[in-house]
């Protein structure tokens, strides 16, 4: 096991805040393998780059000896983390948030490394719990102190209302950690003041408080808004490996250095800080340099061989097609879940009319993924991303998204 402060700068890397760092860097020294709490609420079946940001941490720490506890907060989720939202979040039903689980926990071994992996349900500990115990819990937090939280402050000013049952939800994560013995939780920086709450229901029952690492929450597709599903600019853990590979190709310059240090376990930061100044000096091609992440990333969760096949499509498809290596990300509303293909061209800016988005398909102009639109009433579903060519010049790689 490397030195303790060596591995205080490994893991640091790519964190936003860390509290407290010397609590870290005491619990490291003691040369025990530390419990890293992660928590997921199985709101969606699958998980995307976004969500991999704190499993690449996880990853980081088990290297290192330690143990990763991942939480599906099959309880939780049928509450519902009102977190960055203005008004209360559906509750998920038992049906939807078993069949989630069942797919996170089949997603994450493609990273986590199962031997230092303990998966936990929190419904182990909050099934069992009864009215009193849950009173109980709620003494040991005020009013005060969770109206601190930004969206819920924000909400009360504006008299908007807040359930109840909101309120339990950090209550609930804070106590996850205590029932998990955490030394480490990982979160994304929407999940500071839940981290903040374990830190202090921990203290309150008697145990040494964990060390709260967040994350920044990782930029889509289009570089601007973070990575989500209904945005449509996501690059999902389970995407097909031409599709996975052909997104990661999409992503700007800029964007590939943020995707590098969040998500390479293959290059550390000496390594992209040499990459990226011989990019900057133009003694090496930023297009090569994105060759290697998206390799290494659909290598990582789709295999070796898919990696290799993936890249052959691209320079097949891509490269010898005359597609441009940078295309810009377009997100186009749909309504009833899906959009017209007509009305997508026209959208998306590559025709200036429906009508002349139909006579190009008509005359074999249009072309999906390189593959010839023969449909004139094609529809396209919302959640999906694909690159449209309208003749031989006009390329967007479009994003549908629900209206």
């Amino acid at each position: 096991m490397i030195a303790a402060s060596e591995a205080l700068a490994l893991l640091k890397r790519g964190t936003v805040e860390v509290l407290l760092e010397k609590e870290l860097l005491a619990k490291l020294e003691r040369g025990r393998p530390l419990r890293v709490k992660a928590g997921f609420d199985p709101t969606a079946p699958d998980l995307h780059l976004g969500h991999t940001v704190l499993l690449t941490k996880l990853r980081q720490f088990q290297d290192l000896g330690h143990e990763a506890l991942f939480l599906i907060g099959d309880f939780t989720g049928m509450i519902g983390d009102p977190t960055g939202k203005s008004v209360t979040r559906r509750p998920l039903s038992r049906d939807e948030v078993i069949e989630n689980a069942r797919t996170y926990e089949q997603q994450i071994f493609k990273l986590l490394d199962p031997e230092k992996t303990i998966v936990m349900f929190n419904s182990s500990w909050m099934g069992e719990m009864q009215a009193a115990d849950l009173i109980q819990l709620a003494a040991r937090h005020t009013v005060a102190r969770m109206l601190e939280r930004d969206d819920f402050a924000k909400r009360y000013a504006a008299g908007q209302p807040i359930a109840i049952h909101e309120f339990l939800y950090p209550l609930i994560q804070g106590y996850d950690s205590v029932a998990m013995r955490a030394d480490v939780e990982l979160g994304g920086t929407d999940q500071k003041f839940n981290l903040l709450v374990g830190r202090q229901l921990q203290e309150a029952y008697g145990q040494e408080p964990q060390v709260v690492m967040t994350m920044p929450l990782l930029e889509g597709l289009d570089g601007v808004q973070k990575m989500s599903k209904s945005l449509g600019n996501y690059v999902g853990v389970d995407d097909p490996p031409n599709d996975m590979f052909g997104k990661i190709m999409s992503i700007s310059d800029t964007l590939m250095w943020r995707y590098y240090e969040l998500l390479s376990l293959e290059t550390g930061p000496q390594e992209q800080a040499r990459m990226r100044t011989l990019a900057e000096r133009g003694e090496a091609n930023p297009r090569d340099q994105k060759v290697r992440l998206a390799t290494e990333i659909v290598g990582r969760y789709r295999g070796p061989q898919a990696a290799r096949s993936a890249l052959e499509d691209f320079e097949l498809r891509f490269r010898q097609g005359g597609l441009p290596e940078d295309m810009p990300l377009v997100s186009v509303s749909a309504g009833g879940g899906t959009i017209l293909i007509g009305t997508l061209l026209k959208e998306a800016g590559l025709t200036a009319s429906t009508g002349e988005a139909l006579r190009m398909i008509q005359q074999g102009a249009v072309r999906i993924d390189g593959e010839r639109v023969a449909d004139i009433k094609l529809g396209v579903a919302a959640g999906t991303t694909h690159v449209y060519q309208v003749g031989k010049r006009k390329f967007a790689r479009v994003a549908v998204v629900e209206a």
